[in-house]
């Protein structure tokens, strides 16, 4: 064999031996970086198994380069904001089956369009600020939740691209229309129901109540006014009366001086 093979096989050797040195590198920044009481594997990115794991909290120092990251089955109550803001390779998303009731504004900001699944199902949510989903291109799904049906519901509703898989189980658990309870929210828009004017009719009455209250408290107060002043009047009167008066007194004094 000549030089130049030998040559070859030494480059190829060396080439083989990087690249195995560069696998098992990234194989053991992934284990580092695996947060506690979690599973962490490498397939397309890493799979960050923390299932059944009793966590109350987002685990901290989650890889960069997670894909999948599977957090149900949990006591996690909350989602602060960006709380996912590192993960901008993340595909898939896993909180089902938490004792969610809060979400706060920016809670999913800076997961990348890359995010394909979001899953919140079987959780404690009643209602999400309008701008918890901005920018999501995610398939959501939100059933088996105690949602509130009314205004702020309807704006996140339209904003979110639902599973259709699962779109009939979010359903009304409360409403300030009774017959609505228990029927799908997407069913009750579809058939033209608009939760925001319930809103804003309640928020008239409330304010109809409360100047009919004021009027009726300004109204009682002008009448015991005028009583009052006629009390007070019908009293200063009597008195005056029962005052002796000045040609009474006259006719007594000329009397009197007539006699001496």
């Amino acid at each position: 064999m000549g030089a130049t093979g030998r040559s070859r096989i030494k480059s190829h050797s060396r080439f083989d031996f990087l690249a195995a040195l560069w696998l098992l590198s990234t194989m053991i920044s992934v284990v580092r970086s695996c947060p506690q009481r979690c599973h962490c594997a490498e397939r397309n990115g890493a799979v960050v198994q923390c299932t059944s794991r009793n966590l109350e909290n987002i685990p901290s120092n989650l890889p960069e380069d997670t894909a999948v990251l599977l957090l149900s089955s949990n006591r996690i109550t909350h989602i602060p904001k960006e709380a996912f803001a590192d993960l901008h390779r993340l595909r898939e998303l896993d909180l089902s089956h938490n004792l969610i009731e809060s979400l706060e504004v920016g809670a999913f900001r800076g997961l990348s369009e890359g995010l394909r699944t979001l899953d919140l199902s079987n959780n404690r949510l009643q209602s999400l600020p309008k701008e918890t989903f901005d920018k999501l291109q995610a398939r959501v799904r939100l059933s088996n939740n105690p949602w509130n049906c009314e205004c702020s519901l309807q704006e996140v509703l339209r904003e979110v691209r639902l599973d259709p898989e699962t779109i009939n189980e979010v359903s009304c658990y409360t409403s300030d229309r009774d017959e609505y309870v228990g029927q799908p929210v997407v069913q009750v828009l579809d058939s033209g129901i608009n939760f925001c004017n319930f809103h804003q009719k309640t928020t008239d009455v409330a304010m109809f109540v409360a100047m009919f209250c004021w009027f009726s408290m300004v109204t009682a107060y002008i009448i015991y006014y005028i009583r009052y002043n006629q009390e007070e009047a019908r009293r200063h009167m009597e008195y005056l009366k029962s005052l002796p008066s000045s040609s009474r007194i006259n006719k007594e004094d000329d009397t009197a001086s007539s006699v001496f």
